[in-house]
């Protein structure tokens, strides 16, 4: 099963990206480095509830 989550950017924390993930494949919050259109540049984007 699973799971929508919403990626916010770690540097200006704004709510740029949604993605799915696997619960039982990935059990810890998901973390990823992606654009940032706000800041203009790659940043670490990590999972929010």
């Amino acid at each position: 099963m699973r799971e929508q989550v919403i990626l916010r950017c770690d540097e200006c924390k704004q709510r740029n990206y949604t993605t799915t993930r696997d619960k039982r494949k990935t059990p810890e919050r998901y973390e990823i480095k992606k654009y940032c259109k706000f800041e203009r540049k790659h940043t670490l984007h990590k999972e929010v509830k």
